[in-house]
């Protein structure tokens, strides 16, 4: 009886331990300003509102490798998809991507701290002129690969030196 409770107990502590270190990491805050006024973003409020989701969770995603006590906080202003919105009765939201003058593209601005103090701070005009000419880490069947790509880019060269040079 006595090993169960201290298995029981060892289980918990670690648990409680892992809860403590995640609660030390990076803060990551995204902020969609304005999204109905966006460039281009899908019509539809289900597919709009998946599109904004999916931005999030991936600049969520990148800012939980910043050290704990960095802070990162994310004004979306506007985004431009890759391709040409083409809708039809079948596929109101389809894509037609043809490496012409319909790269991906987003505004953003943003704020890097750490422990209170401002690290890094901008105003940022991301764009990916040859997104169909590069190698993309991302699978041809994954949602906004190509946008992710060029925040994945954006992340490693402007943000993540500012915390290294911190």
């Amino acid at each position: 009886m006595n090993k169960r409770f201290s298995r029981a107990a060892a289980v918990a502590g670690g648990v409680l331990l892992a809860l403590a270190a995640g609660g030390a990491a990076a803060a990551v805050t995204v902020n969609f300003v304005q999204p109905d006024h966006y460039a281009d973003v899908p019509f539809s409020p289900v597919e709009r509102d998946q599109v904004l989701k999916d931005l999030r969770a991936h600049l969520e995603k990148l800012g939980a490798a910043l050290p704990a006590g960095t802070d990162l906080s994310i004004d979306v202003l506007d985004v431009d998809l890759a391709g040409t919105s083409r809708p039809s009765a079948h596929h109101p939201d389809l894509r037609v991507l043809k490496g012409g003058a319909d790269w991906p593209q987003m505004h953003l601005r943003y704020t890097l701290s750490r422990d209170g103090k401002v690290i890094k701070s901008g105003n940022e005009q991301l764009a990916d002129m040859s997104y169909l000419d590069h190698v993309n880490r991302y699978s041809s069947d994954t949602r906004l690969r190509y946008e992710k790509q060029m925040l994945d880019d954006w992340f490693k060269h402007t943000v993540a030196p500012g915390v290294a040079a911190g």
